[in-house]
């Protein structure tokens, strides 16, 4: 069982040697990165690689570890027991399974994606290390264990906005992807847009890394915002030409609504085009 990639996502050497490794390793892959740059998408693009079954656990502020394993819904059961339903004779009526339940039962390995760890309270990952580790947990309210048949490929997101344990990392194989250089984006931009005329790509290319280059800037425009960018530009049929524009009052980029995410980096463009025009008289 090897990733080597797949069509629509480009993966750089050292990412598949990572994700090769993990599952050598039997260990939770840990991928972190800037905001997208395809860590989800990885997850994805390895299931397909790999034939395997995906199962998707989208990590929230208010997600608890418990709920990976399952929820006894004991109100529920008081509630129709009150109402004389047979289903209270099994409590396992009221038991409801989660992402980790269901991957460690799959008839085939499956690959189990975990997203934006980070988001959840920091106790989160330590709740989980046993279960990862050993890959198995114990239900109470039936007295049974879940131990898996074949050990998932584990895929962690993290967006570094919270730092992870000691413990928790220790227990995985860590790769950070890396804003991809110009080469891997024109990549990229191939799988996406196949038959794009490359003047374009190299004037949308030069302006997108002279925005990321800002100081100052709060938000970098990411790979999925050029792709976005890219389209808009199709679309509109806006050309190298109009790109290469060196007007000063033309500063800010066309359709710069796909680039720059926030009020405070658009005031900043503004600022930047009134310099320049005071610059030129």
């Amino acid at each position: 069982m090897r990733f080597e990639g797949t069509k629509a996502y480009v993966a750089t050497d050292d990412l598949k040697i990572a994700v090769n490794a993990a599952i050598t390793l039997e260990r939770p892959l840990l991928v972190k990165g800037e905001p997208g740059t395809g860590k989800t998408v990885l997850a994805h693009e390895i299931a397909k690689g790999l034939g395997a079954n995906l199962l998707e656990w989208h990590i929230k502020s208010t997600t608890k570890a418990q709920q990976g394993l399952y929820e006894y819904d004991a109100v529920s059961r008081l509630r129709d027991s009150q109402l004389g339903d047979e289903r209270v004779k099994d409590i396992r009526n009221y038991i409801k399974r989660g992402k980790l339940w269901d991957a460690f039962l799959a008839d085939e390995r499956p690959v189990l994606l975990i997203d934006e760890i980070d988001k959840a309270d920091i106790e989160f990952p330590n709740d989980l290390l046993q279960e990862l580790d050993r890959m198995e947990f114990f239900v109470y309210e039936t007295g049974e264990t879940i131990k898996a048949q074949k050990r998932p490929v584990v895929i962690i997101t993290s967006n570094n906005e919270k730092e992870l344990p000691d413990a928790f990392l220790r227990r995985c194989f860590f790769h950070y992807i890396r804003f991809p250089d110009t080469d891997t984006m024109r990549a990229i931009i191939d799988v996406h847009f196949p038959g794009i005329k490359q003047r374009l790509v190299a004037e949308a290319l030069r302006i997108f890394y002279e925005v990321r280059d800002v100081p100052g800037l709060k938000k970098k425009p990411s790979t999925s915002e050029l792709l976005d960018w890219l389209k808009l530009l199709l679309v509109e049929d806006i050309g190298p030409e109009i790109l290469r524009e060196r007007d000063p009052k033309k500063l800010i980029p066309p359709l710069h609504g796909a680039l720059l995410k926030n009020e405070q980096d658009v005031h900043l463009f503004e600022r930047l085009a009134f310099l320049a025009r005071r610059e030129g008289r």
